[in-house]
């Protein structure tokens, strides 16, 4: 199958939820290692005005790599900062209620699990990816719904919509993800835990992507 008209699949980051602390410089260590196309901004259980301080330091980093920062289940913290998206989960909301909200220019994307009829819908609600997943166990959230690669195959041969593939993505699980057809890995454990630093977690995702 080709994707002739396709971007080659890129990286996109999602946060620890503790963001504090040394994170704005691992963040930097990350970026600067290899191209990301995005990183999500995920904090859980803090009030707006506190998770809009942690986000600013992180927001200016991503602004500085040309790196996309999405804001996860949160359309109005996304506008509040002026995020370049916003990331939905099922029950966070509505993808067209969230473009009345944003506006036309701002990234929504849309969890689908392992779902073609979600994804269809969020599609047809206007979102601008969809997020499969999660394709292996991870520790970063409690797995509901576990996805099969051949879905990202048959959205690639129906839908020009671009796939994100989610959960618990390392670089010596990855390839076959790539093959399947993402257009991005969403990856956090694996870059942020990773033995050597981020960076070096970043240059191994890079260097399979570029593969």
């Amino acid at each position: 199958m080709t994707h002739d008209t396709r971007i080659p699949c890129q990286l996109y980051l999602i946060s620890p939820l503790d963001v504090g602390g040394d994170f704005p410089a691992r963040l930097e260590e990350a970026l600067s290692a290899a191209p990301v196309a995005a990183f999500q901004f995920r904090v859980k259980d803090i009030e707006q005005h506190e998770a809009a301080r942690l986000a600013e330091p992180l927001q200016a980093i991503c602004a500085a790599h040309d790196t996309a920062f999405i804001v996860n289940d949160d359309v109005a913290l996304a506008k509040r900062l002026g995020a370049d998206g916003v990331h939905l989960g099922q029950g966070d909301g509505d993808p067209k209620e969230a473009r009345r909200i944003l506006g036309a220019d701002v990234q929504i994307g849309v969890t689908c699990h392992g779902s073609r009829h979600l994804a269809m819908e969020a599609g047809d609600a206007g979102a601008d990816y969809v997020a499969f997943g999660a394709f292996y166990p991870t520790t970063t959230k409690t797995v509901e719904h576990m996805a099969d690669p051949e879905i990202l195959t048959w959205w690639q041969s129906m839908f020009e919509l671009p796939c994100v593939a989610i959960g618990g993505i390392a670089p010596d699980n990855a390839k076959a993800l790539i093959d399947a057809g993402a257009d991005f890995l969403a990856v956090s454990g694996a870059v942020w835990t990773h033995p050597e630093g981020p960076a070096a977690a970043v240059k191994q995702f890079d260097a399979l992507l570029a593969g």
